[in-house]
């Protein structure tokens, strides 16, 4: 028995403009596309009842190419300092939490960002003190690479003026020498790893509420990155295997992290092991920092900081022995590079050891790139997953960091599309907002939204491209182009209805287009009410 689904504008993406009138899906698969009549005539006995969209527009459902999950949830639950436009509001925040906290209990922020407050200062743990001296804190910045903590939580950690710094770390220091508070890249593992640990039973239920949310958005699934950070591979694991399943769906595809990656061998795990609503997917490797922080590996150093090219997360030999371990196990990759040092070094690497068979590696960010990396990467079974926002977040600040000679080259995803270079879309939540209606309107648009400039509409996409991102990009990102991202039969009957039809609508208004309902292998697990 079955669903017939009309009364819209129904787009196959299949090609530009391509629409239907009806779909017919039994359970998880969708059956049958056409008229209203021809499928009514042909699945009369079979269909069991019928759902008019009375006007909305259906497309293949939505799906988050590089996300956290978790790191999600625990936005929606911890102080979001993202919408903050000044130093004095961070603290401010602070302030209004520190009276509801237990004692030792951690005070902890999610999203700072001094590029969009109009003093871009970084606070000192000084004024941090000032606020809580007495319970540890844990301010975590926009782009996650770098963290503030006041002088409670370095004491726990054990840190001082004359701890060095770890490897692939920075632990910021003033004129005289004093630590600061301000952890970049691996020396944030130092307040991070003294925090409590986290129990099951709170990463099972950080899932279901970012999940909430996700499927709200119109997200069918998102490919996540959380195996690494909460106590343990296993124990994540089996926490996203509770709280997804076929009650409560949502697609999610886990992305290991290299630290992790001999708990996966051990358990005698492969690439897409798992379930319909839980799957693993390639190795994470980590190969720079942030343009934020100026920890982004570039071939060129900062403009805005002549003597800083960034930080490599890993020298090139042992970043050969990760890569190699990987294909030792016939696992494909996914490599964090935002500079273009950093993607020269990725490239050589993929290289040197090729992925065999069908699977593809994939480089995320892929911000910054120059005319050896495009051309290198013309010529590799690769994935680039974009984050369309970062252009509406980082605009102008990043031109300090860049400068304009590098900007053709920057953020320029037109320029891949047109080099064949296959490309999905994410947001990476929790550092950017993780509507993707918000990432198709900056991928069209390019729209600042701190001076509302346009940068470099050269690279501005087609909606009909930026909604591909998100849904045939997603999907080809990890093999399953032939099940999902289209409204074709025997593809999963995952779709995404929007109250606007998005091609229609004005550029500008994207964002405002309001989601009416989320289906996910047939069954609605959003509606707007």
């Amino acid at each position: 028995m079955g669903v017939l689904w009309f009364g819209g504008q129904i787009y196959t993406l299949e090609n530009e403009g391509e629409a239907v009138d009806t779909v017919y899906t039994e359970k998880d698969a969708i059956k049958a596309i056409g008229t209203y009549e021809s499928i009514h005539k042909q699945f009369d006995k079979q269909i069991e009842h019928e759902i008019n969209l009375q006007g909305k527009t259906m497309l293949p459902g939505f799906v988050d190419s590089h996300l956290h999950i978790i790191g999600h949830g625990e936005k929606l639950l911890r102080l979001d300092l993202s919408q903050m436009k000044s130093a004095s509001d961070v603290k401010a925040a602070l302030k209004g939490r520190v009276a509801h906290l237990a004692e030792g209990e951690w005070l902890i922020g999610e999203g700072w960002n001094e590029n969009q407050w109009d003093e871009p200062v970084i606070i000192h743990k000084s004024e941090l003190d000032a606020i809580c001296p007495d319970n540890p804190m844990m301010l975590t910045r926009v782009c996650r690479h770098a963290l503030l903590a006041n002088s409670k939580a370095m004491e726990l950690a054990g840190v001082d003026d004359t701890t060095p710094d770890p490897d692939s770390g920075i632990i910021v220091r003033d004129e005289q020498g004093e630590a600061t508070g301000y952890f970049h890249d691996a020396a944030q593992d130092m307040i991070k790893g003294i925090m409590p640990e986290v129990t099951g039973s709170y990463l099972e239920n950080v899932i279901k509420i970012a999940v909430n949310d996700l499927v709200s958005k119109g997200l069918v699934g998102g490919h996540t990155e959380d195996l690494f950070y909460y106590g343990g591979f296993q124990k994540t694991l089996d926490a996203y295997y509770r709280a997804l399943h076929t009650s409560n769906k949502f697609k999610a595809h886990l992305l290991v992290h290299h630290e992790v990656m001999d708990d996966l061998i051990t358990a005698n795990l492969g690439y897409r092991s798992g379930t319909d609503y839980v799957e693993l997917g390639a190795i994470k490797i980590f190969s720079d920092g942030a343009l934020g922080g100026r920890t982004a590996w570039l071939t060129q150093s900062y403009s805005d900081d002549p003597k800083n090219m960034g930080v490599p997360m890993h020298t090139k030999a042992d970043l050969e022995v990760l890569v190699a371990k990987a294909r030792s196990h016939d696992l494909p990759i996914a490599i964090h590079a935002i500079g273009d040092q950093a993607l020269e070094e990725v490239i050589a690497v993929i290289e040197k050891y090729p992925i065999q068979g069908e699977k593809r590696d994939r480089i995320i960010h892929g911000q910054i790139l120059n005319e050896s990396t495009l051309q290198r990467l013309k010529r590799l079974p690769v994935v680039v997953d974009i984050q369309p926002t970062f252009v509406a977040s980082d605009f102008p600040w990043v031109i300090e960091r860049i400068g304009q000679e590098r900007l053709p080259l920057a953020y320029a995803w037109k320029t891949l599309l047109d080099n064949q270079i296959r490309c999905a879309g994410g947001s990476d939540a929790p550092v950017e907002q993780v509507d993707p209606l918000l990432g198709i309107e900056a991928a069209v648009r390019r729209q600042s939204t701190f001076d509302g400039n346009i940068y470099n509409r050269a690279e501005q996409l087609s909606v009909f491209d930026a909604v591909h991102l998100y849904t045939t990009g997603s999907a080809y990102a990890i093999g399953r182009e032939s099940l999902r991202g289209l409204i074709k039969e025997n593809y999963k009957a995952d779709f995404t209805i929007l109250d606007e039809d998005i091609f229609q609508v004005e550029e500008e208004q994207i964002h405002a287009i309001q989601v009416a309902m989320t289906v996910i292998d047939g069954d609605i697990v959003y509606r707007r009410t």
